[in-house]
């Protein structure tokens, strides 16, 4: 179902999500969830940070400079800074976000590092590096898994209409039906699918649900430049261009799917940080155990790993952070626009981030999980659920 193609141990990843959907945690999943996401992030940290380094000194040359970012303001003030070019356009965004950039999602988190060139007129942006935060990952696992399920309960819906078009006996494409027929049809269907997690019975969706922008970089290069990308990635013997998909229209640039071999060996040779430690010392680990499961885990996991590049120039890297298409309006869009929004839709967004925010709380133990995809919650429910995960105590207003 999911395939969150920049990790590591996708396949395990995968059945977690999978027994979670029926209700089914085991013991060992606090110990296994705190692996697959913290030693992933510790991995895709250090791969795409040797990927990133290796694509902007081709590119530009060796003598660059980085910064580390943590929120969208760290980006959105340097990239109205010393501008590499300029037209009317440009300097009515430019203005536009001096003038008010409180309209500009400042404060949004963002966990990258950015990319520069020293020059005699200033340090000029080439670009950034980004790990997809997991709020955002659970998010996105959430709608892909919506999606699906969405397309899956409405083929149901089909059958239950081919049903009634025999009993009538009428051709399918000839049956007429009104809407509260579709909308019955469509709520059986979502029932049954409903019994069928409640009772453990497969349920089947169309394809593999593949993500592969956990781990992205932005290049920002004019249009001509763009066939010396293309070139890198065909010569470097560790890259493999997968996908290639140029976006056209209120957001102009090309989004590549990269294949990548990182060098295991290399990226092992330094140990895991102390902030690393810090996390997985909740669950037991020692320092020296932390470093060889980790080493384990890298070695036994897949070679290859797919990263997202975005190439844009200038002008369009300032349209999709404070102009016509805005990155934060664009993921507002996305969750206004989501077709399916009931119960099992929420349930689904619920476990999601449930299982992501597991590996970061202080919890060392699971036991029932607190989401039945079958069940029916107010938001109000999930609000305690994590409250009590991160042992928050409950709010309460006596005299």
């Amino acid at each position: 179902m999911i395939l969150i193609n920049s990790y590591l141990h996708r396949q395990t990843f995968y059945s977690v999500i999978k027994r979670w959907m029926y209700h089914r945690a085991h013991l060992h999943d606090a110990e296994l969830i705190t692996r697959l996401v913290h030693f992933n992030n510790a991995y895709i940290s250090r791969y795409l940070q040797r990927f990133t380094e290796m694509v902007f000194k081709n590119l530009f040359g060796q003598n660059l400079k980085t910064r580390f970012a943590i929120v969208k303001r760290d980006l959105k003030d340097i990239i109205v800074t010393n501008p590499p070019s300029h037209n009317s356009r440009i300097k009515e965004l430019i203005d536009s976000y001096h003038m008010y950039p409180e309209r500009y999602y400042r404060e949004t988190p963002f966990h990258g590092t950015l990319y520069f060139q020293p020059t005699s007129n200033g340090d000029l942006y080439l670009g950034s590096d980004r790990i997809k935060r997991v709020r955002r990952l659970a998010e996105k696992c959430a709608r892909r898994i919506i999606d699906h399920t969405f397309e899956a309960i409405k083929a149901r819906a089909d059958e239950l209409a081919t049903d009634r078009a025999r009993q009538l006996g009428v051709t399918r494409e000839a049956l007429v039906s009104h809407p509260g027929e579709m909308l019955t049809e469509f709520l059986k269907a979502e029932d049954r699918l409903l019994d069928d997690l409640r009772n453990h019975k497969p349920v089947s969706f169309a394809e593999d649900l593949a993500i592969n922008d956990v781990a992205g970089i932005k290049i920002i290069m004019e249009d001509d430049d763009y066939c010396r990308v293309l070139e890198l990635f065909n010569q470097a013997p560790d890259c493999e261009v997968i996908e290639e998909e140029p976006h056209q229209g209120h957001y102009n640039a090309i989004n590549l799917i990269i294949r990548h071999t990182p060098p295991k060996s290399e990226i092992l040779a330094r140990p895991l940080g102390k902030p690393m430690l810090e996390l997985i010392k909740r669950r037991g680990l020692d320092p020296e155990q932390a470093n060889r499961e980790f080493a384990n885990f890298v070695h036994t996991g897949e070679d290859q790993v797919n990263i997202e590049v975005i190439v844009c120039n200038y002008q369009e890297m300032l349209e999709s952070e404070i102009g016509r298409c805005i990155h934060e309006d664009r993921i507002i869009n996305q969750r206004l626009q989501q077709e399916y929004r009931g119960h099992l839709a929420k349930n689904i967004e619920y476990l999601m981030v449930y299982l992501f925010n597991f590996a970061v709380s202080p919890q060392i133990e699971i036991g029932e999980l607190p989401i039945k995809l079958w069940n029916r919650y107010l938001p109000d429910y999930f609000d305690e659920v994590m409250r009590s995960l991160f042992e928050i105590p409950p709010l309460r207003l006596v005299d």
